[in-house]
């Protein structure tokens, strides 16, 4: 029998049975980082972004670092690259792209969505990033720089929108219901309907 005729499943419960051989990795742990992996959703980044736009302290932590301020929310981050966490403001705005694949912070924001892994989305985003904001309906003030940053495989970036105009006697939960995954990647802005 070679591979190719194997389905996943066999394939995957032998790379599994060789993992824990040469204890490189546990089914136990295999069986953790997948329930990490699929606890991961928008929602998860939603309540940071809430907490930071209430909380100064937080807001702080989060900037410097990203897998610690996710700790703080009970949000896992064990065996994730180092999450970069990149601040819009009035004068810049950030667009996050894997040029290269699809890496993406999961762990707060989920699975990426099916456009970020197509090949037409990364060249975009380098390309022509306005046209493509635009394409989502964003649309910038001329005096806003736009900062396209490459999400990498050592290191993943999620985005600290602005927080919309209006809210500002909202409690967290409300705050969160606001932001989608899109805002955390930059190519949408959160908006009160």
């Amino acid at each position: 029998m070679t591979i190719a005729t194997l389905d996943h499943d066999t394939l995957l419960k032998a790379l599994q049975r060789v993992l824990a051989d040469k204890d490189i990795a546990r089914p136990d742990e295999i069986a953790e980082r997948i329930r990490i992996t699929d606890a991961g959703t928008p929602a998860q980044g939603a309540r940071m972004v809430a907490k930071a736009w209430c909380d100064p302290a937080f807001r702080t932590l989060m900037l410097a670092d990203g897998a610690s301020a996710a700790a703080l929310l009970d949000i896992p981050m064990r065996g994730a690259p180092p999450l970069g966490v990149l601040e819009n403001t009035a004068d810049l705005h950030h667009l996050v792209v894997c040029t290269l694949c699809s890496c993406y912070p999961r762990a707060v924001l989920g699975y990426p969505p099916f456009w970020f892994k197509s090949a037409a989305y990364r060249a975009r985003a380098v390309r022509d990033p306005l046209g493509l904001l635009t394409e989502f309906g964003t649309t910038l003030p001329a005096s806003t720089a736009l900062r396209v940053v490459d999400s990498t495989a050592d290191y993943r970036w999620m985005v600290l929108p602005l927080r919309p105009h209006g809210t500002e006697n909202w409690s967290e939960a409300e705050l969160a219901s606001l932001v989608h995954a899109g805002d955390m990647i930059g190519v949408t802005i959160p908006t009160v309907a």
